[in-house]
């Protein structure tokens, strides 16, 4: 086995990477479309980018694609659990715009990967090297704790199962399924119009502004830089679905969502809540969500973390995350 150490995603052959990818059951960050498009369009600075592939022989068998960052903290969560790290660079896997970290391959290959990791951040400069955004319990969860590496819980992400519309309503407690129907049926009323359109066709320049707005209530400024953000979501092509929320003409609601093999990811969104009517866009477009989740034929629907109260009382579940941060 040979490990090669990349610094641009092109230097390797995109079915190669996503072979392993695929087989490895890893979401739809760890695509190779995906990490070009953020590598054209980084939505967090970065100072560096590595790819890791080992290899058997000729055949890739394992992969970690990781980013130096001196400013590795765009949700402040990381030096809340690692005030130790705060102002120093870190080499991490991966984005944070990626909010469920695998490493696909064999986890037994994982010591090996570590390896050639730390002594890829020793070379760069990095002071820190890790993941972020571990699901707790996971493989690649389970192969760091074997390793001897402790973890720190950073946030939650949530999930729920798909089957149908009806059956999802079902599962939900009597009153939230009552006011999604009435959400339904008032913004309906009101004159609001839904589509879901690839990336070439959608409104990204009203989008844009909406998002970046929506995630600066939440204190994530930033975290959407505006022409960027456009950059990078235009590169996603086909992996990418665009919903567009309309009153009279007027967006009032948009989500960027994600697809891989069996996950829809309600990856991000803007929301303008001053509406003419009494219904909530935001209720809309999660509606949407889920339906056009369920028409792709996916089974699992990623809600991303954050806004756990919706989320909660909307049938998702939670799923720790954690970082796991060693010192180079």
């Amino acid at each position: 086995m040979r490990i090669e150490i990349l610094s641009s995603i092109s230097e390797i052959d995109a079915a190669d990477w996503d072979s392993v990818v695929t087989d490895g059951g890893a979401p739809v960050f760890y695509q190779h479309a995906y990490i070009s498009a953020y590598e054209q369009a980084p939505l967090t600075n970065a100072d560096g980018f590595v790819y890791l592939v080992l290899r058997d022989g000729d055949r890739p068998i394992a992969v970690i694609p990781a980013y130096l960052q001196s400013a590795a903290n765009p949700l402040r969560r990381l030096h809340e659990v690692y005030p130790e790290a705060l102002g120093q660079p870190a080499l991490l896997s991966h984005t944070w715009h990626c909010y469920d970290a695998h490493v696909p391959g064999k986890t037994e290959v994982l010591p090996t990967l570590l390896d050639a990791m730390t002594q890829v951040a020793s070379a760069i400069g990095a002071r820190w090297c890790g993941f972020v955004n571990v699901q707790r319990g996971n493989a690649l969860s389970q192969a760091l704790r074997a390793a001897g590496l402790p973890a720190r819980h950073l946030t939650d992400r949530w999930v729920t199962d798909l089957t149908t519309y009806e059956h999802y309503l079902s599962g939900l407690g009597l009153r939230a399924r009552a006011n999604l129907r009435r959400n339904e049926r008032r913004s309906r009323d009101a004159g609001v119009t839904v589509e879901v359109l690839p990336v070439d066709h959608a409104s990204l320049d009203e989008i844009t502004p909406l998002c970046v707005k929506t995630a600066s209530r939440f204190e994530n400024n930033g975290y959407y830089p505006g022409s960027t953000f456009t950059r990078f979501v235009r590169a996603l092509g086909d992996l990418a679905h665009v919903i567009e929320v309309r009153q009279r003409g007027k967006l009032v609601a948009a989500g960027i969502c994600l697809t891989d093999a069996t996950r829809f990811h309600t990856w991000t969104c803007g929301v303008d809540y001053a509406v003419d009517g009494s219904y909530s866009p935001y209720g809309v477009l999660f509606a949407e969500s889920v339906k056009h989740a369920i028409s792709l034929g996916r089974t699992t629907l990623e809600g991303g973390r954050g806004n756990a109260v919706f989320k909660k009382r909307h049938g998702l579940r939670p799923h720790p995350l954690d970082a796991v941060l060693f010192q180079v």
